[in-house]
C-alpha cells in the first residue's frame, strides 16, 4: 500500500515519471540530438570553412594564395598539418565564374604534391609530380555547379558541385636547409590563380604569408561550430544526397537565406549537442580504423567505406558513410583522389601494449632501414585533444629530409618522444608535453610497393625508461 501511494505521488508531481516529458525538456532533448547529428554530418565542410576563415584573418582572400614561407610550426593550428613541407593553399570561390589554378611544371627548381577539393573535401583532382599531370603542370579550371560553358583547349575542367573549396599544394624541399626552403618557396610562387574570363591576360596572383600568424582552425565543439555550418549552408547549393538535413537544421536555426541568431536557450542546446558529438567521436576514434600492419596500432586514418564512397563522389546509392567521414575530418583534412600515389598516412595513438601515448613519458619509434618512400618519410606528434600541433614546442617532427638525423649502423633510425630528450639523442627527439596525451602520424611521400606488399613494416612505439 505504501509503495502504491509513493508511486501515485510521483505521478502527480512529475508527469515525466509516466512518459509525458515537460515541453521544455523534450524540446531541449530534440535540439541537443539534432545539434549532435549536425556536427557529425557537417564536419568536413566546417573543417574547410574554419581554414578559410583563418586565411581571411591572416589577410588572404578567396581566389588568392595563402602560404607559409617555412615549414609550419605550432602556430599552424590546422588538423594534423605536415611540418616538413612548405604549404601553399588556394581557397577558391566560383560564384562569379570558373577559376583557374595554374600549376607549374616540376623540374630542377622544385615539385608539388597537391590536391584540389570541393568544400566537402571531395577530391576533384590530384596535381603535381604524382598527380594527374605527372609533373608536367597544367591549367586546372574549377567550374561552378551547373556550368555549361566551354573550357578552352589546353585547360582541364574540374566540375564542382559546390561553389567553394580549396587546393592544398605542398612544395617539397629536399632538406630543411635555408637554401632548400627558400628554393621551395620560390617554386611555390609559380602557382597562379585567376578567373577563366581573364585567362588571355591573367592578373597577378596575390600571395599572403601566414607563417607568423596563429592560424586557428581546430574544431570548436560549441556554438561556433554552428556559426560556421550556417555560413556553409547559406553560401553553398543543397546537394540531393543531403536534403534530408534541411528541416533538422532549420529547427536549430540554420536556414538558407536567413541569419543564424540562436537565443540563449538554443545556444545551450547547441553547445550540449556539440559536446555530445565530440565525446562520441573521441570514443570512436581509437577503434575506428583497422590496423595496417598485423599486430600493430598503425592505421590508415580513413575507413574502407569512406575511401570507397569518396573515390566515386558518393555516387553509390546504397552507401553514405557520414559517421566515418566525421571521424576522419575531425582529425585531419584534404581529400585525395588516388590514395597512396602521392602520399600515404599512418596514424597511431597507442604504444605496443595498447596504452595511450602520454606526453609526460618517453617513447621510442624504430624506423627500419629502406623506408618505402621515393621522396621522404616523416613522423609528427600532435595533441590528442585538438589533433593540432602541440603548442609552444620547438618542433613537431623528425624527417628523413634532415641532414642531422642520426642513423643506426644498419640504416634504421630511432626516433624519441617525450618532454626531454634522452642524453645524446637530441637530433632524433620530438618534444611532447606532460599532462597532454599525443598521437603520431607517419607520412611516406611517393610510397613504393614495399609498403603495399608489406614486405616493410613499421613497428609500434615502445615506452622506454
Amino acid at each position: 500500500m505504501r509503495a502504491f501511494l509513493v508511486f501515485l505521488a510521483l505521478l502527480l508531481v512529475s508527469p515525466a515519471a509516466y512518459g509525458k516529458d515537460r515541453d521544455g525538456d523534450i524540446d531541449h532533448q530534440i535540439m541537443r540530438g539534432r545539434a549532435a547529428q549536425a556536427v557529425i554530418w557537417g564536419m568536413a565542410a566546417v573543417n574547410t570553412d574554419l581554414m578559410l576563415q583563418a586565411a581571411k584573418k591572416a589577410g588572404a582572400k578567396e581566389n588568392e594564395v595563402v602560404f607559409w614561407s617555412r615549414p609550419p610550426d605550432w602556430r599552424n593550428q590546422t588538423l594534423t598539418p605536415n611540418p616538413d613541407a612548405v604549404y601553399f593553399m588556394v581557397f577558391f570561390n566560383t560564384k562569379d565564374g570558373p577559376v583557374v589554378i595554374d600549376v607549374p611544371p616540376a623540374g630542377a627548381d622544385g615539385s608539388f604534391t597537391g590536391n584540389i577539393d570541393d568544400i566537402w573535401q571531395m577530391a576533384l583532382e590530384d596535381v603535381g609530380k604524382l598527380g594527374v599531370d605527372k609533373g608536367a603542370g597544367g591549367k586546372f579550371v574549377v567550374t561552378p555547379p551547373g556550368y555549361s560553358g566551354k573550357v578552352p583547349d589546353g585547360f582541364s575542367a574540374l566540375p564542382a558541385r559546390t561553389y567553394s573549396g580549396y587546393a592544398l599544394i605542398r612544395s617539397e624541399p629536399p632538406s630543411h636547409s635555408d637554401a632548400d626552403i627558400a628554393k621551395a618557396v620560390a617554386y611555390g610562387k609559380k602557382l597562379k590563380v585567376y578567373p577563366l574570363a581573364a585567362a588571355t591576360n591573367p592578373p597577378a596572383t596575390r600571395y599572403t604569408d601566414a607563417t607568423d600568424d596563429i592560424f586557428e582552425a581546430t574544431i570548436p565543439y560549441d556554438v561556433r561550430f554552428f556559426r560556421s555550418l550556417a555560413r556553409v549552408v547559406d553560401e553553398q547549393p543543397w546537394l540531393e544526397r543531403d536534403k534530408a538535413m534541411i528541416d533538422p537544421l532549420k529547427s536549430i536555426g540554420i536556414e538558407k537565406g536567413k541569419p543564424f541568431k540562436p537565443d540563449s536557450k538554443l545556444e545551450v542546446a547547441l553547445s550540449a549537442g556539440a559536446g555530445d558529438a565530440h565525446r562520441w567521436l573521441d570514443r570512436k576514434l581509437p577503434t575506428a580504423f583497422e590496423p595496417y600492419f598485423p599486430n600493430t596500432h598503425w592505421a590508415v586514418p580513413a575507413s574502407p567505406d569512406l575511401v570507397k564512397a569518396g573515390s566515386n563522389g558518393y555516387s553509390d546509392a546504397d552507401i553514405y558513410p557520414t559517421d566515418a567521414r566525421a571521424i576522419t575530418y575531425s582529425i585531419g583534412y584534404v581529400g585525395i583522389k588516388r590514395l597512396g600515389t602521392g602520399q600515404f598516412y599512418l596514424l597511431s595513438a597507442a604504444d605496443r601494449k595498447g596504452r595511450e601515448l602520454d606526453g609526460g613519458r618517453r617513447y621510442r619509434l624504430h624506423v627500419p632501414a629502406d623506408a618505402p618512400a621515393h621522396q621522404y618519410w616523416s613522423v609528427t606528434a600532435y595533441s590528442r585533444k585538438t589533433h593540432g600541433l602541440i603548442k609552444n614546442v620547438e618542433r613537431a617532427s623528425r624527417s628523413s629530409q634532415l641532414t642531422d638525423l642520426v642513423k643506426n649502423a644498419d640504416g634504421s633510425v630511432d626516433i624519441y618522444f617525450g618532454p626531454k630528450p634522452p642524453p645524446g639523442k637530441e637530433a632524433n627527439w620530438v618534444p611532447t608535453k606532460k599532462g597532454e596525451n599525443f598521437e603520431l602520424l607517419f607520412r611516406l611521400y611517393a610510397p613504393t610497393k614495399a609498403l603495399f606488399e608489406k614486405t616493410w613494416t613499421l613497428p609500434d612505439v615502445e615506452r622506454v625508461k
